[in-house]
């Protein structure tokens, strides 16, 4: 089988996850028959610093290495301000990379280096504004996990390069391969793209009033209750149009959004976490039918219920065996 092989570009301020979350999915997908060489370059060769403080000691000088088959660009505090020297060789790379790929706020490196002009993609969701002001000839999309552009991925914020790196191992290996893996790191087989960058809960803020955060805490764990705006306002002992102006202007949603998005949320664990029905799981989220569950992830993640399940939950369960030591 031939081997790819996966460079991962290091600089002062790096994060330390950008780097060792797609490391392992690789390293883990490639340690039987050699499919990935994970190897880490610097400027000089040197080690760097990261965010967190941890020091790491690149494999490689980056000016001295060859075109890969797969570019991986972290993110990282020197992203802000770029090291120009930094930015010439990426680009300089990425000529000659099969695909190039970015975690977290790396899109900014490779939007300087002018890799992302003309195409969508996305970064962490707290530097997503940034990037779409800094870029204007990039389609930032701050919403899903993960994006792909031709040769050119981008990921969303920290633990979404490893989903990103399952996506690419189960495009080059196959899904058992995959799943393998992510099984080995105790992480879902992968994240569809489309899917939120973050829950509902950490979407939207808590309500300063204890009876509009009791009506919160209400929606999320009973989905299947009746949650129209009357029903709600009656929670909280007012008005329809005082509670629906009142949990908006604390929420910093409506009350109808906020429940699409915990009903959703709620199917799409019990899709991942148990073995219910279709219908089952639409009846228990409040959806009422298959066909009203379907229409909203269609809308929402643009996948099917069926089709979510099926990236998460495998018909036929693998059970991994235990990995050979790496090197």
């Amino acid at each position: 089988m031939t081997s790819r092989d996966v460079l991962i570009v290091l600089f002062e301020g790096v994060q330390s996850l950008d780097v060792s979350g797609p490391a392992e999915v690789f390293a883990g997908a490639g340690v039987r028959d050699g499919s990935y060489r994970v190897t880490t370059a610097a400027a000089g060769g040197a080690a760097v610093r990261c965010s967190s403080g941890l020091r790491l000691l690149p494999d490689r000088d980056l000016d001295l290495v060859e075109p890969p088959h797969t570019l991986l660009v972290p993110g990282g505090t020197a992203t802000a301000r770029p090291d120009p020297g930094l930015v010439r060789r990426i680009g300089e790379l990425a000529v000659g990379a099969e695909r190039v790929v970015s975690v977290c706020t790396g899109a900014f490196l490779l939007a300087e280096a002018g890799l992302l002009a003309g195409r969508r993609a996305t970064t962490h969701w707290a530097y997503a504004d940034s990037l779409a002001r800094r870029f204007p000839d990039v389609e930032v999309d701050p919403d899903p996990v993960f994006v792909r552009d031709g040769p050119v991925c981008t990921s969303a914020g920290v633990t979404a390069g490893i989903d990103l790196a399952l996506a690419l191992v189960e495009e080059d290996l196959g899904r058992e391969t995959a799943l393998l893996v992510a099984r080995h790191l105790v992480v879902f087989l992968r994240r569809p793209g489309g899917q939120a960058q973050f829950s509902t809960q950490l979407a939207t803020q808590s309500a300063e009033r204890d009876v509009l955060r009791e009506v919160q805490h209400y929606i999320t764990t009973r989905p299947d209750a009746d949650l129209s705006v009357e029903a709600l306002a009656d929670r909280a002992a007012l008005s329809p149009r005082q509670f629906a102006r009142a949990f908006t202007a604390q929420v910093g949603r409506t009350p109808g959004r906020y429940v699409d998005a915990a009903r959703l949320e709620e199917a799409r664990r019990r899709l991942e976490d148990s073995a219910d029905g279709v219908e089952q799981i639409a009846r228990a989220c409040g959806y009422g039918t298959a066909e009203s569950m379907r229409r909203a992830f269609v809308r929402t993640l643009s996948v099917s219920p069926a089709e979510y399940r099926r990236r998460f939950r495998p018909h036929s369960p693998v059970v991994p065996t235990a990995p050979k030591e790496l090197p």
